[in-house]
């Protein structure tokens, strides 16, 4: 009897930003330790910076949690919103604000209210492709903290908890299999977990190494001598595929 042909629903995927489900490891221990004494920020401002998927919205998340903080939307934000009686303020994406009038007038709003501000982006606020020259100048004054690229052992972690966040069966060979494989970053890494949800739904299978080189033969775009069995002839990783 021929298997029915099982089609993937756009049920949106909700990460975790719990406590418990941060990965704790030398690339983000000094944006770690630097949460944790916001009254020793400069000015009350705090910058974290890093790749998309290192973690900075987890830890605004926690942030905010921890301090009573108020999280907004970079992109979002427009004219002045109604600053939080106490607490502090913490704008994921703040390099990508479009208002820039409205961040620079919460800046100096929060600075007179004494309200801790947090922002999080791609690249130090230093550089930021900012018009406003008052803003620039309070961006470049701004403490900024770097989360780095993972290592070998964060990279295990962030890939078993992002199958385990999606209830993926994924055996241990298979994840070591994509870790040979995978570009060096976290946000490969919740790329292929995403597509190994949608395949294994779509063809009502488990996850095995066939599905998971299909998988990655597609986000490489069909590099397939990408996903030879073996490591490079020197021992090493082979080469890993580009995602942009």
């Amino acid at each position: 009897m021929p298997r029915t042909r099982q089609f993937a629903l756009p049920f949106a995927h909700q990460p975790s930003f719990a406590a418990p489900d941060f990965l704790p490891a030398p690339s983000n221990e000094a944006a770690l330790a630097w949460l944790e004494r916001t009254a020793g920020w400069p000015g009350l401002r705090l910058a974290i910076w890093g790749d998309a998927g290192c973690g900075k919205t987890h830890l605004l998340h926690l942030w905010a949690r921890r301090t009573g903080a108020v999280l907004w939307s970079g992109p979002a934000l427009a004219g002045l919103p109604v600053l939080p009686a106490q607490g502090g303020i913490a704008i994921d994406d703040a390099d990508a604000a479009a208002d820039e009038t409205a961040l620079l007038h919460l800046l100096n709003a929060a600075a007179e209210a004494g309200l801790p501000v947090l922002l999080a982006g791609r690249d130090p606020p230093s550089r930021w492709p900012v018009r406003l020259p008052d803003l620039a100048s309070r961006l470049r004054a701004m403490q900024a903290v770097s989360i780095l690229r993972p290592d070998e052992s964060l990279l295990r972690s962030i890939l078993a908890r992002l199958l385990a966040e999606r209830q993926l069966a994924v055996p241990e060979a298979v994840q070591d299999w994509l870790l040979l494989r995978l570009p060096r970053d976290a946000a490969a890494m919740s790329e292929a977990a995403a597509r190994l949800d949608r395949a294994a739904l779509a063809g009502g299978s488990s996850i095995t190494r066939q599905l998971a080189a299909a998988v990655l033969s597609d986000m490489a775009g069909g590099e397939n001598d990408l996903y030879e069995d073996s490591v490079s002839e020197d021992g090493g990783r082979p080469a890993a595929p580009s995602l942009l």
